[in-house]
């Protein structure tokens, strides 16, 4: 059986769009109009290495047995989906196109996976200690998630990197470190059905017998995904400092010790929420993948680029913390920049 599967996002959404072509699943990519047109006349490409290859691999959505359909947000009638994946930045929902196109996913009450690093207000809902948390200020506009039924919202951490190449088109995606997508699970059975489904039907690809990376995972614990939270702030948010941006590699190597704290320290504040340590990456795991993270993060480029608004990770695990009494200066220390350099953007485009 084949699902009809609806991405909102083009860029990072293609990722897992197109595993889901190659399982032979249809999928729908809602982006902007002109974008939309390109994807719809060139289809998209996405460029993943293989383990023990050299080179990246295209992988095209014509050459795939699942069908491909770009469309913008007015275009979209979300009822005829059996999942709607959420893939865009947190910023880009309080657009008034796709803040519409939102409420009629709500209003549908199709099931909702998320790929954001921003996890949606309803599935922290779904988490028993942040239930009468006030997190609305952490998020662009929390009443884009005001319709939504927390039992049909689900997040799955959006492990592998990838990005588009600045010299290419907008339907060619490079995926730089091709980790899985490890996704909680629905509240309900058959939701969590078609995450089984498709999850075994991407692990079963191949290409010339070997397996291609970056596989679907659906893992019991609601607190899975929130070990991405440890990887953020120890490096994807300390790229952003007072008068510019480093890569990755230099924010989390550039003071071992202190990177390390901060890790532990988020560990330890989902550990509280009611994660299980088996479920964590060690420090030593994510340090060495950092070694190879030669880039700054997206939201360190956004706000060098002078984006006035980013995701705010690292806000929201602050909050957290302090509703729960766990302090930490470092933490404080990177809200504060982070902050700052927004701050400065907003001036410039008032």
């Amino acid at each position: 059986m084949a699902y009809n599967i609806l991405i909102l996002g083009a860029s990072y959404g293609s990722l897992l769009g197109t595993k889901l072509l190659m399982a032979g699943h249809n999928v729908t990519l809602v982006c902007r109009a002109q974008t939309a047109d390109l994807i719809n006349t060139l289809g998209t490409e996405v460029r993943i290495k293989l383990k023990g290859e050299e080179h990246h691999r295209s992988f095209r959505s014509s050459e795939q047995p699942g069908t491909l359909h770009a469309a913008a947000p007015d275009e979209v009638a979300p009822a005829g989906f059996d999942m709607v994946v959420l893939a865009m930045q947190e910023p880009q929902y309080a657009a008034n196109e796709i803040w519409q196109l939102m409420k009629r996913i709500a209003a549908a009450r199709v099931p909702c996976l998320s790929l954001m690093n921003m996890p949606p207000l309803p599935y922290l809902r779904r988490l028993p200690g942040l239930q009468d948390c006030d997190l609305d200020h952490c998020y662009t506009n929390a009443r884009v998630w005001d319709g939504f039924d927390p039992e049909l919202v689900t997040l799955c951490s959006p492990d592998p990197q990838a990005f588009r190449p600045p010299e290419e088109k907008a339907n060619v995606l490079h995926v730089g470190l091709p980790t899985n997508f490890k996704t909680a699970p629905f509240a309900n059975p058959a939701h969590n059905a078609i995450l089984e489904k498709l999850e075994t039907d991407i692990a079963a690809v191949q290409v010339d017998g070997l397996d291609i990376p970056v596989k679907l995972k659906l893992y019991d614990s609601l607190y899975v995904p929130l070990a991405k939270w440890s990887m953020l702030l120890a490096g994807n948010y300390r790229c952003v400092t007072s008068d510019g941006v480093r890569p990755i590699k230099d924010a989390v190597h550039g003071n071992i010790s202190q990177s390390e704290d901060i890790y532990n320290h988020v560990a330890a504040l989902v550990r509280h929420l009611g994660a299980d340590p088996a479920d964590q990456v060690p420090f030593a795991k994510y340090a060495k993948a950092a070694e190879t993270l030669l880039k700054p993060s997206s939201a360190a480029r956004a706000i060098a680029a002078g984006t006035p608004t980013i995701e705010r990770v690292d806000r929201l695990v602050q909050q957290v913390g302090h509703e729960l009494g766990m302090h930490h200066d470092a933490v404080d220390e990177t809200v504060a920049i982070v902050d700052a350099r927004l701050a400065g953007n907003q001036q410039q485009v008032a």
